[in-house]
């Protein structure tokens, strides 16, 4: 027992350190905007978005936290070896953050963490313990496992991207016979704007370490079920808010400055759009990636205002980010765990 309470200690501080690289790398994708736009000074930015982010986790639910539970089933391998699993895939998920946040990539924490677990767990126990969610959809019609969470993956930046080209066509048509004071009411509008994006944004992603963090406690015996404890929602809420409040401002720069050139109403656009895909989805129990969402949801936006100003060579650049993330922390996570696997005897 003494070792599977020391396992799970270190667990769950992964996890929490996870979280913190979680909110750390995605800081740019709520403060990009409105730091762009001259909405806010960075300070303001962060303290804004911190409040917001801090509130999300504990008024969101836990239906994303369920899903991201139910990725695998380690629940018959032993406790030792199972959280054993679940930390080296933390480590690739996390390895895979930092390198992204270093070369200034807006890449995906979901999918990193996805990834993670999905290479540690086939390197350490076999393919047939990640749950897939193929025949689950067979048999039940209903979405489950890492199917869910590449479909709310996928569909997501298309809904980020779609929405927001409507909803900046229509605003803009709206816009066309005002004065250039508007775009002061625009900046303030984003206090409102930003705010809510921190909360979906808080409300979605904080539940991914919130579900690991119940499945670790699940797993060791030191709770019967998978009901996210209070502390956990607390915990998670705090290292994904000082995650956010540390900054990444790498990030911001290729979000802010490098796919389109962000005006007040662009800004606007962009954190309405992402703000209602991404609360949307946590309502449903999906896992989505904001960076996905607010990086197709300005493109969207640039689409519909200047085509031609849109770097799309940028936007090529996160692309391919995207589709290596998954591949590339399942990678990291695989070879953490060999070494892990043979020391413990899995």
């Amino acid at each position: 027992m003494t070792a599977v309470l020391i396992l799970v200690v270190v667990t769950v501080v992964v996890v929490l350190v996870f979280d913190f690289t979680n909110g750390f790398h995605d800081a740019s994708n709520i403060v990009a905007s409105v730091v762009a736009s001259n909405a806010m000074t960075p300070r303001q930015a962060v303290l804004i978005v911190g409040v917001f982010h801090f509130i999300g986790p504990f008024l969101g639910g836990t239906a994303v936290a369920n899903t991201i539970g139910g990725v695998v089933r380690l629940d018959d391998i032993g406790n030792v070896p199972a959280i054993a699993t679940l930390l080296c895939g933390l480590v690739g998920a996390i390895g895979w953050n930092v390198v992204t946040w270093w070369k200034g990539l807006p890449s995906s924490s979901s999918h990193a963490l996805v990834g993670g677990l999905a290479g540690a767990v086939t390197v350490a126990v076999g393919a047939d313990h990640v749950v897939w969610g193929v025949s689950e959809l067979t048999a039940d019609r209903h979405l489950t496992g890492v199917l869910k969470v590449v479909a709310a993956l996928l569909i997501s930046p298309l809904l980020g991207f779609g929405l927001g080209f409507v909803l900046h066509r229509v605003v803009r048509r709206q816009m066309n016979r005002t004065t250039p004071a508007a775009n002061r009411r625009l900046r303030r509008g984003q206090f409102f704007t930003s705010a809510g994006l921190a909360f979906a944004h808080g409300a979605n992603d904080a539940q991914k370490s919130m579900g690991i963090l119940t499945l670790v406690l699940v797993l060791g015996g030191f709770i019967p079920t998978f009901d996210v404890p209070g502390w956990v929602i607390l915990a998670a809420a705090s290292a994904i808010t000082l995650g956010t409040m540390s900054g990444g401002w790498k990030i911001v720069k290729t979000l802010g400055f490098s796919i389109f050139k962000l005006r007040p109403l662009h800004a606007f656009d962009s954190q309405l759009t992402s703000a209602l895909v991404i609360f949307g989805a946590s309502v449903l129990g999906a896992p989505v990636s904001t960076t996905h969402v607010v990086s197709t949801s300005i493109m969207g936006i640039g689409m519909a205002d200047r085509p031609r100003a849109v770097r799309w060579g940028k936007a090529r650049e996160i692309a391919l980010t995207w589709l290596i993330t998954v591949p590339g922390s399942a990678l990291l996570a695989a070879l953490v765990t060999w070494p892990v696997t043979a020391a413990i005897g899995i």
